[in-house]
């Protein structure tokens, strides 16, 4: 990263969120998104002994990095992966893999009964789930007396969203928490998750966010507009049919307890996008797996919603935007007006898209402070 980049890479203790360093990156790239975990990969160079014994404090698994903007924090997460590497020259670098907080998930598994009963709010479940990962010391063990349990840190909002869901899981399925959370949310009438990071206005420590949306997050009260020409340097609208359908089958786990009998699976009734028939579109199958769940209304609803979210033909619009002041650090469910005017739209396009996806490659030997903006219709 070029020293006069306006970013600032601030590595700290995963656990207690202590400031361990703030160290030069380069070739750095981070994105982040809904429905998924986001990245940061970067390289620190190591080109002397007091710099190699500041790179070691950065320990895989243990240590969290937050990329710094102007003063905002725009990515925050963990370090999975580093790489210690000498080139031919002899020239040391540790190259480091993270992924947003969300990615912890994705790593630990349920093992305790946890079971909710059918007056539980689906967003309340969420949070207790991710309660439960917050947590850091074994509940079967007694904490000595003069130490606070520890904690991730993840702060919680009071989101509803009046769609009330019965759920369990059992100690011994090693069921991963990011599982049983995406497969709660992806339930017709489900909502979002995401992981978010910023300094608080008043005491400006850093703060890790869950935030929930149902069905969808959206941020901001007022819609961003980019345009082009204008702020927006390059656009692409990708239409995929193979990544969509007209109808849906969600499969589940065999309700078959005999032995001596064929196994097998539960399906959920075909759902079918009968417009989408009546406007000439063929049959295309979707289909998927969910092999824990028995319950045929379940996945009759898991069937509706994978349906409803690729319709026909996928597409996700990206587009390019330089970055500047007046860019906040919080896109992720921002609201876009994209207007373009160009040789395929001569009668011009003006449409509002939320933000699903956000990737941003700062500035570097020349390049230009860029964010690559992906889209979903508002």
């Amino acid at each position: 990263m070029a020293i006069d980049t306006p970013y600032r890479a601030i590595f700290t203790d995963l656990l207690t969120d202590q400031t361990l360093d703030i160290l030069p990156l380069r070739d750095v790239s981070i994105d982040d998104y809904i429905g998924k975990a986001g990245s940061l990969s970067g390289t620190i160079p190591v080109p002397n002994e007091e710099m190699a014994e500041r790179v070691k404090q950065v320990r895989e698994g243990r240590t969290a990095v937050y990329l710094e903007r102007g003063g905002d924090l725009w990515w925050g997460g963990i370090v999975w992966t580093t790489t210690l590497q000498s080139s031919g020259r002899g020239v040391l670098t540790l190259g480091i893999q993270a992924a947003t907080f969300d990615s912890y998930a994705g790593r630990r598994r349920i093992r305790t009964d946890i079971s909710f009963d059918e007056d539980t709010d689906q967003l309340e479940i969420a949070r207790r789930l991710w309660r439960e990962l917050d947590l850091q010391d074994d509940p079967t063990v007694p904490l000595p007396p003069d130490r606070e349990p520890r904690r991730l840190g993840i702060t919680f909002g009071e989101e509803r969203s009046d769609v009330y869901r019965k759920a369990s899981w059992r100690n011994g399925d090693e069921t991963v928490y990011l599982e049983a959370l995406d497969q709660l949310a992806a339930m017709e009438n489900g909502f979002e998750h995401q992981i978010l990071v910023y300094r608080d206005p008043i005491s400006g420590r850093r703060v890790k966010q869950l935030r929930l949306g149902s069905p969808k997050i959206v941020n901001g009260a007022t819609d961003l507009v980019f345009d082009r020409p204008g702020a927006i340097l390059s656009y692409s609208f990708p239409y995929d049919a193979t990544r969509g359908g007209t109808t849906a089958v969600a499969r589940g786990g065999s309700a078959n307890s005999n032995a001596g009998t064929e196994s097998r699976p539960v399906l959920s009734t075909q759902q079918i996008a009968g417009d989408l028939l009546a406007d000439g579109w063929p049959l295309i199958d979707l289909s998927s797996d969910h092999n824990d769940i028995t319950d045929p209304v379940t996945l009759g609803s898991l069937a509706k919603r994978e349906l409803d979210e690729a319709r026909g033909a996928v597409v996700i619009p990206a587009i390019t935007i330089r970055l500047g002041g007046i860019i906040p650090p919080q896109l992720i469910g921002r609201v876009a007006r994209i207007r373009i005017t160009d040789e395929w739209h001569r009668q011009g396009l003006d449409a509002r898209y939320r933000i699903i996806g956000v990737k941003v490659t700062p500035p570097e030997r020349g390049r230009p402070d860029t964010a690559e903006l992906y889209l979903e219709e508002a």
